[in-house]
This record gives structure tokens, C-alpha cells and sequence, in this order.
């Protein structure tokens, strides 16, 4: 992995998970790596969303010269799946946004296995494999010092074109990839046996009465940290300034105020409204105007929230609930 660095760094912005005290995320290097590099544990507090889709930016400025050439080491396959649904809002025609394509086009992603998980990883009960399957150029896998490096598309392709030393995967190196796979799989199926799945979650979530929903909206405070440490969560606002620019800012359901519209209107001023809402949005309204789950289970929105709000918790109560019945 230093040769790979060292050679592509000459040419691109390379992006590493590091640890820092108790958290995990990215960090730009250059020739010199930190030596604290992390690799196979989940997962960077940075969602891969804002590699693509800035928390704000200038959307009516010319770009100057060629896009910035990034490569993200590390990423999760739970961030990997979660670009299936950033995909469809952003590149199907005819309303394809030039600067989320730009920064797409020019990004070599590293997926990563995960040979560990966190308390509240879920991906596997929403049909995510703990290791990349899509949207990855090049797969890595590191087991007792050794990197296992997988070529998965033409730009991953170009990019380690060149490197040294390499060498294909032996039968024995291929079991034992296999192996680490499939021991993180049956630990997260085995934690997480209680929780619906996606499409069972919305239909709980369709029916359910509002008592549950006032009882964990109790502990919400509105931050916005759940929908803005989301993968999949893309509301903006655009604010208009001087000379016609715009600026595009990620914006929050949760935040007093976001649906707010003229003559002071808004349907989502009662908190338990706006805190439901969330959920209606992942698990209902989205599965039906797009093709991708807009939860992939990655735990953030959990690990995150001031309130404690745990909505695995949540979701397992709601199906408690109906096998009580």
C-alpha cells in the first residue's frame, strides 16, 4: 500500500481512514503516511456523501480547470450502497447535476472488507454485504500485514496500472478472504435477528399509530445530527445572494422550520410530526420513487443523536408490537 500512495500521490488527493482518540475518519496525506492508518474496521464518522455533495458550496460559479482527482482508501460497503440512491437523484437525465458528476467522475473509490463490527452495524438486515459488491473501482482487504487488492472497474484499473510486486490471489488467499467475509456476516445477522427488514420496517412504519412516535420524538432535540451524518440523506436548501449567485446548503427534516412556507404554513411544526417524518421518507416514500433503499444500516444517525434515540430499538418494538397482536 506505500508504493501505491507514494506513486499516486504525485497525481491525486488521497483520503485515508485514520484513528484519532475513540473515532475513525478521513485524513488528506501526501508522501509521508500517518502511521496510524486503519484499515478493515468500521467505519469513518465522515459519510462518503460529502466527498460528492459539500454540507455547502457555490453552485453558479464556472469551475476552474479540471475537477480535483481524489482517492478514498477505506470506504465501507454501507457508504458504497448508499451511492446507488445519490446516483439516481443526481445523475438521471434529464436533471443530471454537473458538480456532483464532476466530483463522481473523478474520485477512485477503495472499498474495504469489514472484519469488525460496531454496536449498532446493520447493513446485512437491509441486503448490504459487509464487504464492497458495487460502486467500488478497487477492493482492499488488509489480513496480518498483507494487502489484498481487487480490480473491479476500468478507473481502478488505470489507477494501479504500473505498481509493482503484484501478484495474483492464490486459492488459499481467496479462502481466506472468503472466511473473514462471511465470520462479519454471521455476526451481524446473528446481533441483529430481532430487526425487519427494509421493506417490513415501512410497512410497520405505514401502520403504526402516533403513541410510539410521541414516546422516542420525547428525546429528540432537533439537531439535524441523524440526517446530516446520513449517507443517504440529501435535503438542501438554496440561498440566493447578490449577481445571481446561489448557494446549495444541506439542510435538515428535522430542524424547526423546514417546511415552513409562505404565510408561516407548516405541516411539520408539531416536533413528533417532523420526527416521523424522517422514517416515512427513508423507508416508505423513498422505496417508492426510486429503485435503492435509502437506509443501508450503517448506525451513524444512532452513534450520533444527543437524545439517545436508538431506531433500531424503535423499529423492534413496532414489530414486537405486531406479533403481540
Amino acid at each position: 500500500m506505500e508504493q501505491v500512495s507514494e506513486r499516486a500521490s504525485n497525481e491525486y488527493h488521497i483520503y485515508v481512514p485514520v484513528k484519532r482518540d475513540a473515532a475513525i475518519d478521513y485524513e488528506l496525506i501526501n508522501k509521508r503516511s500517518p502511521s496510524s492508518i486503519i484499515y478493515n474496521t468500521p467505519k469513518p464518522v465522515t459519510p462518503l456523501k460529502l466527498f460528492f455533495l459539500p454540507v455547502k458550496e457555490n453552485v453558479t460559479l464556472e469551475s476552474e480547470g479540471p475537477a480535483c482527482k481524489n482517492v478514498i482508501v477505506g470506504t465501507p460497503a454501507c457508504d458504497l450502497a448508499a451511492l446507488n440512491i445519490l446516483d439516481e437523484m443526481y445523475l438521471t437525465p434529464p436533471f443530471v447535476d454537473p458538480y456532483y458528476k464532476a466530483r463522481r467522475e473523478n474520485t477512485v473509490l477503495i472499498g474495504t472488507d469489514c472484519h469488525d463490527t460496531l454496536e449498532h452495524c446493520h447493513c446485512t438486515t437491509y441486503g448490504v454485504k459487509p464487504y464492497p459488491t458495487q460502486n467500488y473501482d478497487i477492493s482492499l482487504s488488509v489480513i496480518d500485514a498483507k494487502a489484498y487488492l481487487h480490480i473491479h472497474s476500468d478507473k481502478g484499473e488505470a489507477f494501479l496500472e504500473g505498481i509493482e510486486d503484484a501478484v495474483e490471489l492464490s486459492e488459499e488467499d481467496i479462502e481466506l478472504i472468503h472466511s473473514k467475509r462471511l465470520a462479519t456476516q454471521d455476526r451481524l445477522d446473528e446481533k441483529n435477528a430481532q430487526l425487519p427488514g427494509y421493506k417490513e420496517t415501512g410497512e410497520l412504519i405505514k401502520n403504526s399509530d402516533n403513541a410510539i412516535w410521541q414516546k422516542y420524538a420525547k428525546a429528540c432535540v432537533s439537531c439535524g445530527a441523524c440526517t446530516a451524518i446520513c449517507p443517504t440523506c440529501t435535503c438542501f436548501l438554496l440561498v440566493d445572494l447578490p449577481g445571481f449567485e446561489k448557494i446549495r446548503q444541506l439542510d435538515a427534516c428535522q430542524y424547526p422550520g423546514f417546511a415552513r412556507i409562505a404565510a408561516g404554513e407548516d405541516h411539520l411544526k408539531n416536533l413528533t410530526d417532523r420526527f416521523k417524518n424522517r422514517y416515512l421518507c427513508k423507508y416508505v416514500w423513498k422505496s417508492e420513487k426510486f429503485d435503492s433503499i435509502a437506509c443501508t444500516g450503517c448506525g451513524r444517525c444512532i452513534e450520533t443523536c444527543i437524545g439517545g434515540i436508538d431506531k433500531n430499538e424503535l423499529f423492534v418494538e413496532l414489530a414486537s408490537a405486531v406479533e403481540a397482536e
